[in-house]
């Protein structure tokens, strides 16, 4: 007697998967670009280098909307991460918003 078949795949279940590794290979990279603008910014602090920290927050600020606007992170991390990075700008600058 010979071997049962394996069973028939779905074909909704088939393009989902083809569909979750592509998002995958995306937002992986949009998340990777997000973290290496953040350091980017970070460092530009710590080397107290006001102009290259201002350039690199606009970027980071472009990057972060630019992730919450295609979901690959929430709105409300991109607004908190901008705000900490703005306030950590803004006091290397010496003008501290209240």
């Amino acid at each position: 007697m010979p071997a049962k078949a394996a069973p028939k795949k779905n074909l909704s279940a088939l393009k989902r998967a083809r569909q979750a590794e592509k998002r995958n290979v995306r937002n992986k990279a949009i998340r990777t670009c997000v973290k290496t603008i953040i350091n980017k910014v970070n460092s530009a602090v710590t080397a107290n280098n006001k102009e290259e920290a201002n350039k690199a927050l606009i970027e980071a600020v472009r990057t972060l909307n630019m992730a919450a606007a295609r979901d690959v992170i929430h709105r409300n991390t991109a607004s908190r991460k901008i705000s900490r990075l703005t306030r950590k700008v803004n006091a290397l600058s010496g003008a501290g918003a209240a």
